[in-house]
């Protein structure tokens, strides 16, 4: 296997809250798993596993998971959160360098992980991973900001943290994915569901957005009041939120094995 360096993303400080991030649309997940063909008892590797936001829907649906995630303080929370399931086991490991073995799985996925890794080799790493046949898969949630209240919020992080970006996790990966060599070009799901939410447990889960706190840096906590007090004033104790959750599903290429 090839050897890869990296520097891994971090989330000890973001872990607390990252579980009452709003789930990924059911709808989404479905078409996903009905396009890659799996069924239940399938093996999957869900790298970047986290707080089990994708690993949850994917032992619900009956599949057998391994879950990988290099942050201890994440493993915890997606492990007490697993705990009801015996279908899964957690490592640590990251996307270039799984730990996981050869061939072993029909399903590779990256829920909100994939932006975090060295794409290529974490795409390297995924064909190892898989059997003839078997399929990647990568998502996100995106928050719709034609939503009034969204549209404020990001007008509020980019007067306090200015040239703010999102980054890879709201660019199509397509061509990344495509010019590997190693999968065909991927199918796009997405599915729009509005979560109605407790607006003080929404705004704790800004706490564990590592792409503002990366960029904000002192000025983090200060755009979280900032953020606390547009939704109490909008909003008050519920929060209507519009999300899009976008899934690429792409299959291993026949002639992958060159290229592995």
């Amino acid at each position: 296997m090839t050897q890869v360096e990296y520097e891994y993303a971090d989330f000890t400080a973001y872990a607390s809250t990252y579980e009452q991030r709003p789930d990924y649309a059911p709808r989404a997940i479905e078409a996903a798993l009905r396009t890659t063909g799996v069924r239940p008892g399938d093996p999957v590797c869900d790298v970047g596993s986290g707080s089990a936001h994708l690993a949850i829907p994917l032992l619900e649906y009956g599949l057998r998971v391994d879950a990988v995630e290099p942050t201890a303080a994440m493993r915890e929370i997606g492990q007490r959160r697993t705990a009801g399931f015996d279908t899964v086991s957690w490592s640590e490991g990251v996307g270039e360098r799984t730990g996981r073995p050869d061939h072993a799985y029909e399903l590779v996925t990256f829920g909100s992980s994939f932006d975090r890794t060295d794409q290529p080799a974490a795409l390297r790493e995924t064909a190892r991973l898989l059997r003839p046949g078997g399929h990647f898969l990568c998502c996100w949630n995106h928050r719709d900001f034609d939503d009034p209240l969204q549209a404020a919020i990001q007008e509020l992080i980019a007067s306090e943290v200015p040239g703010f970006r999102y980054g890879l996790r709201r660019e199509d990966p397509t061509r990344v994915i495509v010019d590997s060599g190693r999968f065909t070009e991927p199918v796009h799901i997405a599915s729009t569901v509005v979560h109605e939410l407790d607006s003080a447990a929404w705004c704790a889960a800004w706490s564990s957005h590592m792409t503002l706190g990366d960029q904000a840096g002192e000025r983090f906590e200060a755009v979280l009041d900032g953020i606390s007090a547009l939704v109490r004033e909008r909003a008050g104790d519920r929060i209507r939120v519009p999300y899009t959750t976008r899934m690429w599903v792409a299959k291993l290429r026949e002639d992958a094995g060159d290229a592995r």
